[in-house]
């Protein structure tokens, strides 16, 4: 399965918090799964860094690497789709990336109940 994580659920994984599931944890474990960060992710994590709202050491770019996870880029058509969807939500981070889960047929993870709500994806739910 092609996971692809909400920017929460990617920060949870890589401080060890208690706030995913076990389900969300062996899914992300399994060797057998292929397991995405979105640029957008990185994007919101170092603006929010900047701007005093979250801390996180060193680089998320090495954090995914790190954790084994793949690079997922933001392309052309994923920020066109983004602002297409047909859905009241204006956080430019989460339209991105359910127009990528859609794009790609991934199933995004997530722990965010204004995504949980969006029907036009497939999710997984990861908080405990």
């Amino acid at each position: 399965m092609n996971l692809l994580l909400d920017t929460h659920v990617f920060l949870w994984w890589d401080r060890q918090d208690h706030g995913l599931s076990g389900a969300a944890n062996a899914l992300i474990a399994d060797p057998a799964n292929q397991v995405f960060v979105s640029a957008a992710s990185v994007w919101e994590i170092a603006i929010k860094r900047r701007l005093g709202k979250l801390e996180f050491a060193g680089s998320p770019v090495a954090a995914i690497g790190a954790n084994g996870f793949h690079e997922l880029p933001i392309l052309p058509t994923d920020a066109e789709a983004a602002g297409a969807l047909a859905w009241r939500h204006n956080d430019p981070f989460d339209r991105l990336l359910v127009a990528q889960a859609r794009r790609l047929t991934f199933t995004l993870l997530t722990a965010d109940g204004v995504i949980r709500a969006f029907d036009g994806v497939v999710q997984l739910w990861a908080a405990a």
